[in-house]
């Protein structure tokens, strides 16, 4: 045991006897409660405790949408503190981290140290640490190497400010932490009000995300901040019932209160007009358009003066409800799909994503519109105006992977381009980078991949700088990803840096809308080849009646199929891939509804057609008064053979 070490133990032991401490307050009455109320050995040191895949998953899953939210402030912040030797941390209510981001060179370090997803540090188990402590009082804290319980996290500092829900309860624990800082405690002065301003940016995104239908009242002590960084924000429905608040708003509120107990024993809660000289009808006099300096509003029980600002709810459309959120989506959105109640459900999602900075993961079988989903939100994002880069992760050469994604300089290797290469990810700078059947990129490209995604910025092959890089990751695949993990085939904290949403694509034989994919390709065909294309009945019965196993890329094919087999533009069962006019069991016979004879005669007559005019099939389209294309695509239907030598 080192002397450091025992000399903890021993300041832990006069502690838990009851003698006074040095340490701050919060840090005392934590050592006291770690002995008396939740039985730790101060002697014994802990390993971390990071819980299984299966169960992390369910501790993300119960927080995904503030997850959603809380993604861009999270990455926002450890852009600040990286060069500093921090990662970052954000756990649930319960202690277990949710979100992590660090430098994946010290992943190893930093698991073995509980600095990693799924970690758990609550106080029960963990002792006085950061985010356990911070779950335990409620309170931003430092919890500062020798503060910290178990001897295990000594050379630790940690800093962790709570973020609480709109109804007051703590929904999560922001932490920055530092495996290696200066010895003095005032050193994490600056860290800990960094954490608690950027948990506060959090707690306002989820409040305004979570009633973006309702009244948003927007409240300062400076006219200047009002509408840019507000320290009070709070949720009022359409009867002035306040529903919501941020953590500062609560305290505000709660002091209020304290000269009021009537409104304590309201069922209903209390209104706007409790708490503010104004009734619901004001709130529109506090609209951004007005001066900030004429935004006043006066607490009805203090008389204090805070400067407002106000935000209406969306006008709401008489329509029904489907119908309406069917209609606000962006049109490249609302195009994928109609009526279909498992595609509304996944681009609604989609649509709240459309310029968030977090990994996406579209999962769904192969030809589902994975690719087709990604361009649409593409289209309707910021980026829209730069490049979307589409890269097919298995089709790439192992041997060439890392130079076409990353580039390689002049000569960086033996067989490298003379001018070097740019690289497809660079290549999508400003804009997308759809990485396509990720689940097949090799285990050394995922490596660099984490690099790039954390870090931000790329090294081309043979560069020894790196260049800055801004883009939107969108991943792909149609395996099981976690599987994969398992079996070590695929990097767990890759896996987890991707899918920061997951939208599932529904396979095509579970849409409802087939028919309508249907027409709207047969319009686009009919569009491109300048022939009005139908379907008989019977071919119509069979496309409705086929499974899909290649789902829409296979559609799309069938159709195709059709278009060059159809006769005047008119695609009969016979025209259809045989897998779908005749599935096994079913005879060939009568292939067409149109049958045998006809057909037969329709053959001759062209065959004769072609003949007489010396097989010009240009003469024979204007016989005819059609386009040479369905000539040629009668003559394949047909099985007409065109002598190989004209004269």
């Amino acid at each position: 045991m080192t002397i450091e070490r025992a000399a903890h133990i021993d300041e832990l032991v006069r502690v838990a006897v009851g003698q006074t401490s040095a340490r701050d307050a919060v840090i005392h009455q934590s050592w006291v409660r770690c002995v008396s109320e939740h039985k730790l050995d101060p002697s014994v040191l802990r390993d971390a405790r990071i819980v299984t895949s299966g169960r992390l998953r369910e501790h993300r899953d119960a927080m995904d949408e503030f997850l959603h939210t809380a993604r861009f402030g999270v990455e926002m912040l450890y852009r600040q503190i990286a060069g500093l030797g921090y990662v970052l941390l954000l756990t649930d209510a319960k202690g277990i981290t949710v979100d992590f981001i660090g430098d994946p060179t010290f992943n190893n370090t930093l698991r073995k140290a509980g600095l990693y997803l799924g970690a758990d540090w609550n106080e029960p188990h963990a002792g006085t640490c950061a985010v356990g402590t911070c779950i335990a009082t409620e309170e931003a804290l430092t919890v500062h190497q020798s503060d910290h319980f178990d001897a295990t996290h000594i050379p630790l500092t940690c800093t962790a400010a709570p973020v609480f829900d709109p109804s007051g309860a703590l929904a999560a624990v922001l932490d920055i932490s530092a495996l290696r800082s200066p010895e003095p405690k005032a050193s994490q002065f600056l860290a800990l009000q960094l954490v608690k301003s950027f948990a506060h940016k959090i707690e306002n995104a989820n409040l305004l995300n979570r009633f973006r239908h309702e009244w948003i009242i927007k409240l300062s002590g400076s006219a200047e901040f009002a509408d840019v960084d507000p320290d009070y924000v709070i949720a009022v429905d359409g009867s002035g019932r306040i529903i919501g608040f941020n953590n500062r708003a609560r305290q505000l509120l709660a002091r209020e209160l304290a000269k009021r107990p009537d409104l304590r024993l309201r069922a209903d809660g209390f209104g706007v007009s409790d708490i503010f000289e104004c009734t619901i009808d004001d709130l529109p006099r506090f609209a951004h358009s007005r001066p900030a300096g004429q935004r006043t509003l006066r607490l009805a029980n203090s008389g204090a003066t805070l400067f407002a600002q106000t935000l209406p709810p969306p006008n709401k459309l008489a329509a029904p409800a489907s119908s309406r959120s069917e209609a606000v989506l962006p049109a490249p959105l609302r195009n994928l799909f109609r009526g279909d109640p498992a595609m509304h459900h996944v681009v609604s999602r989609a649509a709240k994503l459309i310029n968030t900075q977090m990994g996406l993961l579209i999962t769904g079988e192969t030809g589902t519109g994975k690719e087709h989903l990604t361009k649409a939100l593409h289209s309707v994002s910021a980026r829209a105006g730069k490049p979307f880069v589409a890269v097919n992760c298995a089709a790439l050469p192992e041997s060439l992977i890392e130079s076409e994604l990353f580039g390689h300089e002049p000569g960086a290797f033996t067989g490298a381009a003379a001018k070097g290469k740019k690289g497809l990810v660079l290549e999508a700078d400003g804009g997308t980078l759809f990485l396509d059947e990720i689940g097949d990129m090799p285990i050394p490209s995922q490596t660099r991949l984490l690099r790039v995604l954390a870090e931000r910025e790329v090294t081309p092959v043979g560069r020894t700088r790196p260049v800055p890089l801004n883009i939107r990751v969108v991943a792909a695949t149609h395996r099981d990803l976690v599987a994969l993990v398992k079996a070590g085939q695929f990097r767990e904290d890759l896996y987890f840096r991707l899918n920061g949403a997951v939208l599932a694509l529904p396979p095509l034989r579970q849409r409802t809308d087939v028919e309508w994919l249907i027409d709207r390709f047969l319009d686009r065909l009919s569009t491109e080849h300048e022939v009005s294309y139908a379907l008989t009945a019977s071919a119509r019965a069979a496309l409705l009646k086929y499974q899909w196993p290649g789902n829409i890329r296979e559609l799309i094919n069938a159709l195709d199929h059709g278009c060059a087999l159809a006769t005047e533009g008119t695609i009969d069962l016979a025209d259809l891939p045989d897998r779908i006019a005749y599935p096994a069991g079913e005879e060939k016979s009568g292939k067409s509804t149109r049958g045998g004879a006809a057909m037969s005669r329709q053959a001759d007559e062209l065959l004769a057609a072609l003949r007489n005019n010396r097989w010009n099939v240009s003469r024979v389209a204007r016989e005819r008064g059609v386009d040479r294309s369905t000539i040629h695509r009668q003559i394949l239907r047909f099985g007409i053979t065109m002598p190989k030598n004209l004269t």
